[in-house]
């Protein structure tokens, strides 16, 4: 089973701490959608072998599409692509696009899943984040999205500025109350060259706090744990059944594919990457040539991406597969790096099988990067 990521690349405006590709003109959207097509086309013959068991329409804000546009995309995988009878449907979408009258057209449509972009239900970090949606429009999309979607999944973002711990229990306690059954929630990062970077040097904004965004963490696992939702990633929360198959799929190793500017592909060894540039890679499709670099990855690759994929979930890290898959030296040196991260609680071995203990959840990327190989070929 494989899955096809399907990157929009546009937006209604630009907010402060986003690094994704997009572009808040939408002149060449018709030009894009035909892009995306025919890249779609081209690439058919590298799931020959494989069924499609997830669409996901990521971005970048999907929602702006038209439900006919993001139709006539699906309409392109399942003409040339087997798709399974019942696949995951993703579409991502933000509250002030989902109008009434645009969640029953979706609802009607092969879209199964909603991932709803509402950050926050507080004016004041919404404002912050320079969101296109108000708290009001946060919670109105979600009292008609429960009526026609069953699988829907929140994004929230913890560890903002001037965000108390009481502000942070009230916006999991809505969310909470919507009764979704899955919740992806997110620290603020600062990244470089972003609108939030630059307050944060000038002092327009405070700067994140690790101590913060810690506190909040360790708020979110209990809270996610009494209403039953499991922590099945560092990120991620569902209820039994509501697992994100999609991403589930990436962090699991699963083959997938990219379409669409910036989109990134991986097959087990290779992993490639889309221009991000729309006018480029419009013009490249035009005379169907793949603006895609590729690049095969090392053993050490391989490795460092199970360890760093597998320590954020449920399911760990193989010491089995480490050792079938990557050797007895690869062996060796994970159960030496991982010795005392074990011994401070951060990391438990069960089963033969390395996790991160709830201590070691909110750690998990940098005990990972602790257990990266560099440059080992066997």
């Amino acid at each position: 089973m494989s899955g096809i990521y399907i990157h929009i690349p546009f937006c209604k405006q630009a907010c402060h701490y986003c690094d994704f590709h997009f572009s808040t003109s939408m002149g060449k959207k018709d030009a894009m959608l035909t892009a995306i097509k025919r890249e779609l086309v081209l690439r058919k013959g590298e799931f020959k072998n494989d069924v499609v068991a997830t669409i996901y329409f990521g971005g970048g804000t999907p929602s702006v599409l038209t439900t006919e546009e993001i139709q006539g995309i699906i309409a392109t995988v399942y003409t040339h692509y087997d798709v399974v009878d019942h696949p995951e449907v993703t579409l991502e979408a933000n509250p002030d696009d989902l109008t009434e009258d645009k969640i029953i057209a979706l609802s009607k449509s092969p879209i199964n899943r909603l991932s709803i972009g509402i950050q926050s239900f507080f004016e004041e970090d919404l404002k912050m984040m320079n969101r296109a949606h108000n708290a009001e429009e946060a919670k109105k999309s979600l009292e008609i999205a429960t009526q026609y979607f069953s699988n829907i999944s929140i994004d929230l973002i913890y560890g903002l500025p001037g965000m108390s711990n009481q502000r942070w229990e009230k916006n999991i306690a809505l969310a909470l109350a919507f009764g979704v059954p899955h919740i992806s929630s997110y620290a603020l990062t600062v990244e470089p060259k972003t609108a939030l970077a630059n307050f944060i040097k000038k002092g327009v904004i405070k700067p994140v706090d690790d101590e913060v965004a810690s506190a909040h963490f360790n708020i979110l696992l209990r809270e996610m744990e009494a209403n039953g939702l499991d922590a099945y990633e560092t990120s991620n929360f569902g209820k039994p059944g509501f697992y994100s198959e999609n991403n589930s799929a990436y962090w699991l190793g699963k083959k997938y594919i990219g379409v669409g500017p910036s989109a990134h592909s991986y097959d087990g060894i290779r992993r490639g990457w889309n221009i991000n540039n729309n006018v480029k890679y419009i013009k490249s499709l035009a005379i169907d040539e793949l603006p895609m670099e590729v690049e095969v990855l090392s053993k050490s690759d391989r490795y460092n991406e199970y360890i760093m994929t597998g320590l954020r979930t449920i399911w760990g890290v193989s010491l089995t597969k480490i050792h079938s898959d990557f050797g007895a030296n690869f062996h060796k040196y994970l159960l030496q790096q991982a010795e005392k991260h074990i011994k401070q609680d951060l990391l438990v071995l069960e089963n033969d099988t390395i996790l991160t203990t709830k201590k070691g959840k909110f750690l998990a990327d940098g005990i990972a990067s602790d257990l990266f190989m560099i440059n080992l070929s066997e």
